[in-house]
């Protein structure tokens, strides 16, 4: 496959063989050529006619700055690009920049509190106007606008962002920056235009329904339409910087939403009637004998995707305000600092079961919510690895004082109330078994769970338009699943930040959907952000946060690292393997069909 760092020097070959009159047309009706390898001309792009995607959860809108969810910004990434992004070994790479920043090539400055990009010369908007440091500036400005709601914590510490020239963006963030590639770097933080946005900023943000929907981009493709929760219809980019060298392969994308990770599976599996299908979070008896069919592989790709238990540090019930923080005065009468029941519901789950029925090959057991295998990964949890409902019950009886005092197999707090939770997640096979196990583990306890599930484009609706969102989290108990962009724990780890809680006065736009309030949690993480890359205090102190979201703040309760799992057409090659670090569609424009 052709990296994109050697696009332009191919580009550049193609023109001198055909200047030097050796090259031959590239033949329009998909026809071989049997010129030599040395004078192979370059493929027209869109000559590979229609990709067909399957999203199950389907994007509620494609502009990455409005919604966390993974499902809107991988569909957004075929359109709108960042300075950056990761390839599959979670290594960065230049997409509209023409180099990676480092103190050593003078991109970033030897007090690490710059970082300079260059933007590669010539590119375009889909609309043929041209890609400025202008945008990446508005793109900052759209974003920090308090009142737009945009959910990135990417520049929380970014102080300004200055156009140098057309060319050159410097970003300057309040004190030093060991990693500094997190402003525009992943399918998250894009670059998106001024000319587009520029109406779109603060309170109108959520009403630019044109814009949200239709993005114009500078990525191969452009949306032509989209039904939300629906179906996305894209168009080759005319514009696109990459046509010379005959890319895109594709001419137009079909992504289409609905149903379930099961029957995208077979559509691709089995019936043959899809590319691509993502997120198959499927049993694995059920997912191996489809790949049988001959139709198609399944693709595994490891990374930090962790499913996780989120325990409501807020009170879901509060009669006018329902999971809002409200400044630390609506806690929730369970969990709020209350680790020692979280223990007690962590140490009841067995995960090795979980993963048997559920994910087979495709997961592992956890007890860390960063579970990269490395010098930051935190032994200090491994306890949950073992399912001990006898110590379980000790927390809840002696230490907690939590009885069943009215014989119904539901244990009190001393006030009475019952240990009762409704548990959502959403509608999916496996997370519903997944339930059903957990159910039967704390009915042990003592804890009665009652299991619902939602329909995934509403409960992954970044907009929170629908009430079973997870951002408003109007429950006690959320099951989901999130993940890193990139292999640095820094830029995940602000999830759990105070400033990023979701609420009604920002318009839910905040990451921190547990809702995590811990002055010790804010101060290490000021700290990790002050600590140089190279400094082996980084790595014990991405473990003290770890260890604070899964341990003494008894609010998160990680079960199962789970790789990336899609489905892909036996015909279909390029996609190099499965990306668990940026967007799947990363590389989008180099897929191809061999047949």
């Amino acid at each position: 496959m052709t990296s994109r760092k050697n696009r332009l020097l191919l580009s550049i070959l193609a023109l001198l063989i055909a200047a030097c009159g050796t090259g031959a047309e590239s033949p329009t009706d998909g026809s071989t050529s049997d010129t030599t390898a040395a004078t192979q001309p370059v493929d027209s792009p869109g000559e590979g006619g229609s990709l067909v995607l399957l999203q199950w959860q389907a994007p509620s809108q494609l502009n990455p700055y409005l919604s966390t969810g993974t499902k809107d910004s991988q569909a957004g990434s075929l359109v709108v690009e960042p300075l950056a992004e990761y390839d599959t070994e979670g290594q960065i790479v230049p997409a509209l920049a023409t180099e990676i920043p480092t103190v050593s090539n003078g991109g970033i400055s030897e007090d690490l509190t710059l970082i300079t990009w260059n933007l590669q010369p010539d590119v375009t908007w889909s609309d043929g106007t041209p890609l400025t440091a202008e945008d990446v500036v508005f793109s900052w400005e759209y974003c920090t606008d308090e009142l737009t709601g945009c959910v990135s914590g990417a520049f929380q510490d970014v102080v300004s962002v200055e156009a140098v020239d057309d060319l050159t963006v410097t970003l300057t963030f309040d004190g030093p920056k060991p990693w500094p590639y997190v402003p525009f770097v992943g399918a998250t933080e894009p670059v998106i235009q001024e000319a587009q946005f520029g109406d779109c900023v603060g309170e109108t943000a959520v009403s630019c329904t044109e814009e949200n929907f239709a993005p114009i981009g500078t990525g191969p493709y452009m949306v032509t339409e989209m039904l939300p929760e629906d179906t996305v219809s894209y168009a080759l980019n005319p514009n696109y910087r990459h046509v010379a060298d005959g890319l895109p392969f594709f001419e137009t994308v079909e992504l289409k939403g609905g149903g379930d990770a099961e029957s995208t599976a077979r559509s691709v599996l089995e019936i043959g009637e899809a590319d691509y299908a993502w997120n198959l979070q499927v049993a694995p008896e059920i997912l191996g004998p489809m790949e049988q069919g001959g139709q198609g592989n399944v693709e595994v790709g490891f990374n930090t995707t962790v499913e996780y238990i989120s325990l409501n540090q807020t009170n879901p019930d509060h009669p006018d305000n329902p999971s809002d923080y409200l400044d630390g005065t609506n806690p929730n009468p369970f969990f709020l600092e209350n680790p020692e029941l979280a223990r007690a519901l962590s140490l009841a789950i067995n995960r090795d079961e979980i993963v048997d029925v559920g994910y087979g090959a495709a997961g592992e057991p956890t007890c860390n919510i960063w579970p990269v295998q490395g010098p930051a990964l935190s032994t200090n949890n491994d306890w949950c690895l073992s399912q001990d409902i006898e110590e379980a019950n000790r927390i809840l009886e002696e230490d907690l004082a939590y009885a069943d005092t009215d014989g119904d197999g539901v244990r009190e707090l001393p006030d009475g109330t019952p240990l009762e939770f409704d548990f959502v997640t959403s509608t999916n096979a496996v997370r519903q078994s997944t339930q059903d196990l957990i159910a039967v583990y704390w009915e042990q306890i003592g804890v009665r769970a009652n299991m619902q599930n939602e329909d995934a484009s509403l409960f992954f609706d970044g907009t929170a338009a629908s009430d079973a969102s997870i951002w408003k989290f109007y429950t006690d108990i959320l099951m989901f699943a999130n993940n890193a962009v990139g292999r640095d724990a820094q830029g995940y780890l602000v999830q759990w930040a105070s400033s990023e809680i979701p609420e009604s006065a920002n318009q839910w736009g905040g990451q921190n959907i547990t809702r995590l309030a811990s002055d010790e949690f804010d101060a290490l993480f000021r700290e990790l952000a002050s600590t140089d890359i190279e400094d082996p205090a980084r790595n014990d102190l991405i473990i003290q946060l770890n260890d604070i979201i899964v341990g003494s703040s008894g609010s998160t309760i990680p079960l199962v690292n789970r790789g990336s799992v899609s489905a892909f057409s036996s015909s279909l090659t390029g996609y190099e393997a499965v990306n668990g670090w940026d967007s799947e569609y990363w590389n989008i424009e180099e897929w191809r069909r061999t047949n």
